[in-house]
């Protein structure tokens, strides 16, 4: 891999002296937000007359305010931001285009995808009981599960980072702050666009969004996509996927209806499906602790068994790979597509009831179901013995679904903003999970043979198939939650001191749930678990107007993530809630003549209960709690617990937006981050003290860019180029494993020729070139030494460049 080079370092920390994020990026005002007041936006003539930043409207209080009014630290991800970036879905953002956002897949797995903002990054939320740290909103609709968030993204007006605790407005488990997803509505009016583009790897993407002309009152919008890339690792076993390949497609139909002034009714229905397989986990070193080296004559001698203290040997079949990003696999396994199905229908009814006052209904069904097959570690995960079978299978079958009913009332009184609500939600997930072997080496690792996808005769632990009648199930559990609540929050501007703004807010929660760990190693088990809390989080800001374009804000807030049950481990163990106290002081400033533009945010978080996973092999010959044998002798399972005491977080955050001259627009965006988690009793080791740690968290993470536009010929046809630099430093990637992945410096590039008139009509031709890694940088994102006494260190790699052109027609 390409370790950071100071070339680049000094040219990233150049573009951070003059450059804006990419997420800062200026956007002109988008429609409303489903789950946003209609109200007028404030506009910025000056801004518009003397060609400086144009305003960016967010909804984050559910109305619309200019963003550099709004005492809130958000990051804003534009369309025109997606197009420079060619961001597909929210696993494209991984690259740091927000530095505080922090997205990775779980495990290696597309199919799963973990999301944090300031140092409130889960490890495994990944099951039927438990949550993620900061919320995902489409439309003002929570998605309740990490699998089926990489579905491909419909149309999107704008990505709105809320960062920090959002506990008042948007409640349970944004402890860390909250993504929310805003699509476009039907304009009433004929028009759309429609684009498609092909790359490399095979890759090809196509989409169609189409407005209709209103009839009765009623405006149709109709959205279709599809996106596909080939694997980026080939598998030698012919008739099966490699790595890191995805087919994504759906489509979404959208009505709204205005029957009379003041009230609209908005329904909309999505399906989508997302086909994948995992990236690629990689032997990067072997015996890095410089053990003996086990001959097979000792191995033998030993029945079979490993002995203590010794090595195993290393096939002549497996390479290590060090820093380099491998092409082909050196084993051929069995991989099947994983695929994740998601749907969804929502119904939004606003009344405006006075002119002060509008009364909303938020009603939702959503639901993912997901199919995991997930064979990404080959030989690079276990040890060689021989005549054993290796190549873990990872196969999951999990089942959701969740309704929500808001009802808001968002208005103004004389000198006083408010929005109050009251909110449900609830949901069912069931998963069934097996982990069988599909290889098998020869007696000296010269060979090996790929097991039957179909098994035949008793299911046994030692006879597992990985064809989903023949599974020996590993686990089983189901569990469903509820959640009620109510919230209210206030802005009051003082009579004659307008400068000065106070907002008091406050939700109160009450959480139930309740589930079973039905199966574990094939047998029944009676494990159950409830849970049920109340919660009340508040939440105190300050603002002033310090000047013309100078904005200031003190906040305090707080917010928590659900208790729950791990799945994983062998008695659907219990642990007890989150929650963090944020303090934070923050500047939003317009200056010179909007040509720049600065935020800027400091924060403490204090964090008690910090949910803390452990993995284990159990050997015990018999169930918890049962009489019956465990056939495996060494199921893997994994408790949570809770950290005593509080975990500290601390950060810094700036971003920089810089118009010098009429089409020309740079930035930059910084994040430090400071966190420790005290010292964490482990439940597997009798309690040992155990140093454990916050992932997939940089200390030190940087974003920068570029845009330059240029008129050529006639009309509006110009040239765009962009370009943009992201940094991060390493970091951990296991809760209880001090090792860390490596630095990055991902540079995406994009040349366009827009707007290109083709008729008298209005419409118009987008013709670009893109490319996502453009130098080919190459480093580790996800790395575990746990296997280092017996193997070494496996680690998963960042995708290689891929580039494409892409047009587009706006009609």
């Amino acid at each position: 891999m390409s370790i950071v080079s100071q070339a680049r370092l000094r040219l990233l920390a150049g573009a951070a002296l003059i450059a804006l994020p990419a997420v800062a990026h200026a956007a002109p005002a988008p429609a409303a937000d489903a789950a946003a007041a209609p109200a007028e936006a404030p506009a910025d003539t000056a801004a518009d007359a003397n060609g400086g930043l144009q305003d960016v409207v967010v909804t984050a209080t559910k109305r619309e305010t200019n963003l550099q009014k709004t005492p809130i630290a958000i990051s804003v991800v534009d369309p025109q931001v997606m197009k420079d970036r060619h961001v597909q879905s929210l696993l494209d953002l991984a690259d740091g285009g927000v530095p505080s956002l922090r997205i990775a897949t779980f495990e290696a797995r597309q199919s799963a995808l973990t999301v944090g903002i300031r140092g409130i990054v889960p490890f495994d939320a990944n099951q039927t009981a438990r949550d993620q740290g900061v919320g995902v909103y489409i439309d003002g609709v929570y998605l309740g599960r990490q699998q089926g968030l990489n579905a491909a993204l419909f149309d999107v007006e704008r990505i709105e980072v809320l960062r920090g605790p959002q506990g008042t407005l948007f409640g349970r488990n944004t402890e860390g702050g909250a993504v929310s997803i805003v699509t476009r509505a039907p304009t009433g009016e004929f028009g759309g666009r429609v684009s498609a583009g092909v790359g490399n790897y095979g890759g090809y993407n196509g989409e169609l969004h189409l407005n209709l002309p209103a009839i009765a009152n009623i405006s149709f919008k109709i959205d279709g996509l599809v996106q596909h890339q080939d694997a980026l690792v080939k598998n030698p076993l012919p008739g099966n996927y490699g790595w890191g390949y995805y087919n994504r497609y759906g489509g979404r139909i959208t009505a709204l209806w205005k029957p009379v002034d003041g009230l609209s009714v908005e329904l909309s229905y999505d399906r989508a499906r997302d086909e994948n397989t995992p990236f690629y986990s990689q032997l990067v070193n072997y015996n890095p602790k410089n053990l003996p080296v086990a001959t097979l004559a000792q191995i033998n001698a030993n029945n079979g068994k490993l002995p203590a203290g010794m090595i195993a040997p290393l096939s002549p079949l497996v390479k290590v790979s060090g820093d380099k990003r491998m092409d082909v696999a050196d084993i051929g396994v069995p991989q099947q597509l994983s695929v994740d199905k998601t749907d969804g229908f929502a119904a939004t009814i606003r009344y405006k009831a006075s002119p002060d006052i509008e009364l909303r209904s938020i009603t939702a069904w959503r639901g993912v179901t997901t199919d995991q097959w997930d064979n990404s570690g080959g030989a690079h995960r276990t040890v060689f013995l021989p005549n054993a079978k290796f190549s873990r299978y990872s196969l999951s079958w999990l089942h959701q679904r969740q309704f929500s009913q808001e009802l808001q009332a968002v208005g103004s009184l004389p000198n006083l903003d408010y929005a109050a609500g009251l909110y449900y939600f609830t949901e069912r997930a069931q998963e069934e999970a097996a982990t069988p072997s599909t290889n098998q080496w020869n007696a000296d690792g010269t060979g090996y043979t790929v097991l039957s996808p179909v098994v035949t005769g008793p299911i046994t632990s030692g006879n597992q198939g990985w064809a989903p009648d023949n599974w020996f199930r590993q686990r089983g559990s189901w569990a469903r939650a509820r959640s009620y609540a109510a919230f209210a929050q206030a802005t009051y501007t003082p009579e004659g001191l307008d400068m000065f703004h106070l907002t008091v807010g406050g939700r109160y929660t009450k959480d139930k749930r309740y589930g079973r760990l039905y199966l574990v190693s094939g047998a029944a088990t009676p494990w159950e678990f409830r849970f049920d809390k109340s919660r009340f989080d508040p939440m105190v800001t300050l603002a002033v107007d310090a000047a013309q374009g100078v904005n200031l804000y003190a906040k305090y807030s707080t917010g928590y993530r659900a208790g729950g049950a791990n799945d994983r481990s062998s008695n659907f163990g219990a642990f007890g809630p989150e929650s963090v106290k944020a303090y934070e002081v923050g500047a939003k400033m317009d200056l010179l003549d909007h040509r720049v533009r600065l935020n800027l945010a400091g924060y403490i978080m204090d964090r008690s209960g910090t949910q803390i996973d452990f993995d284990h092999v159990d050997t015990n010959p018999f169930l918890p709690g049962t009489s019956t044998p465990n056939p495996t002798f060494n199921l893997h399972t994994e408790d949570t617990a809770n950290a005593p005491g509080n975990s500290k977080i601390r950060g810094v955050e700036a971003e920089l937006t810089v118009k010098p001259v009429d089409g020309l627009t740079m930035g930059a965006s910084y994040a430090y981050t400071y966190t420790h988690i005290p010292p964490t009793p482990n439940p597997q080791d009798a309690g040992k003290l155990t140093q454990v740690f916050v992932v997939f968290t940089p200390r030190n993470a940087a974003s920068g860019f570029v845009d330059y536009e240029m008129p050529v010929g006639g009309g509006d046809t110009k040239i765009r180029l962009h370009l943009d630099a992201n940094y991060a430093s390493s970091m951990y990637s296991f809760q209880n494993e001090a090792t860390k992945t490596q630095p990055s410096f991902v540079v995406n590039g994009r040349i366009a020729l827009t707007d290109i008139q083709l008729n008298d009509h209005g419409q118009k031709f987008t013709l670009a070139v893109w490319s996502r890694n453009l130098f080919n940088e190459t480093h580790i994102y996800r790395r575990s030494s746990a296997n280092a006494a017996v193997l070494g260190d496996y680690a998963n790699f960042n995708p290689p460049r891929t580039f494409g052109v892409e047009g587009s027609v706006n009609f």
